[in-house]
């Protein structure tokens, strides 16, 4: 099951020409999850080749307008496209005001449904048959949100030699195994997954923290996480800055993964000030030395543990 994220945009606050303005995508095989919609978002997508008509839901971490203004456009683009797909959308008090007044304001038609949900309290938001997306309060200027997409435990590796020895046919007895059934043989026993496969693997796990000063909470959900994507808008010699303004340092970002354990750091959220960024990923490397700066249209695969 291929797991993937694509940064659309990597940018703090304004554009530059090399970094539109932020937005994520985690691609789970069919299913899009989109976290924030900067402005531009549906022109990265297109240069993705993501497709508008996909299953998505869109998770919006608070409302400056860098990681909010881009969702008229991506709603547009899709109904000119005719999109079908009901969309779901999450985000902090605000996001249905603020739409709202669009769809009053902005005359255009909606060829698809839309579902808006204002996370009040921490905790699961979203659930999926085989994953679900956990939210935490963030520690920023404004009311914001970090996000863990969580995949449930998979089921252990199948051992055929053991369902064979144990008289199993091989068919539909098999499969209902493997998806952790107990099963009936003719003779009236009773086989568990257990009897015929290894210990359950866990599931993929990753973190994305929107704007945020260092914080225990995100910290805590990014526990063991495969992957943390942290911002990290300003460098260690502008701390005092980045706390003021409710932002983090590079290392502050590194602390995080060191105390998450996560397995890898992705720093985002780049002032344009730092038109090279090596500058940041240096000084998260001294403290956390797995860690990346994304180029927009950058991927990040995600494997399976093993």
């Amino acid at each position: 099951m291929s797991l993937r994220i694509i940064f659309l945009g990597t940018a703090a606050s304004v554009p530059t020409n090399d970094r539109s303005l932020p937005s994520i995508i985690v691609q789970r095989e069919g299913d899009i999850l989109m976290l924030d919609c900067g402005e531009g978002t549906q022109r990265q997508m297109i240069k993705a080749k993501i497709g508008l008509n996909r299953k998505m839901a869109i998770f919006i971490t608070h409302m400056h307008g860098d990681h909010v203004l881009g969702l008229p456009g991506v709603i547009q683009t899709m109904s000119l496209l005719g999109r079908d797909k009901s969309l779901q959308i999450y985000g902090p008090a605000g996001i249905k005001d603020f739409l709202e007044s669009i769809f009053k304001t902005v005359k255009f038609w909606l060829s698809f449904s839309i579902e808006i949900n204002e996370i009040e309290y921490e905790g699961t938001v979203h659930k999926e048959r085989e994953y679900e997306v956990q939210a935490v309060w963030a520690e920023h200027s404004t009311q914001s949100l970090a996000y863990a997409f969580i995949e449930k435990p998979k089921p252990g590796k199948f051992h055929p030699e053991k369902a064979t020895a144990l008289g199993i046919p091989k068919g539909p007895l098999w499969s209902a195994l493997q998806r952790g059934e107990e099963v009936t043989l003719p003779d009236g026993r009773i086989v568990k997954p257990s009897d015929v496969m290894g210990p359950p693997r866990p599931g993929r796990k990753i973190v994305y923290s929107g704007d945020t000063r260092p914080s225990e909470k995100i910290a805590y959900l990014a526990e063991n996480a495969d992957v943390l994507i942290h911002e990290a808008t300003l460098s260690d010699d502008l701390a005092e800055k980045a706390r003021e303004e409710g932002h983090s340092t590079p290392s502050e970002a590194a602390q995080i993964a060191l105390k998450a354990n996560v397995k890898l750091l992705v720093l985002t959220h780049i002032s344009a000030r730092y038109s090279d960024p090596s500058v940041l990923l240096e000084q998260a490397k001294k403290i956390f030395p797995n860690t990346l700066i994304p180029k927009d249209l950058d991927i990040v695969e995600v494997p399976l543990p093993k």
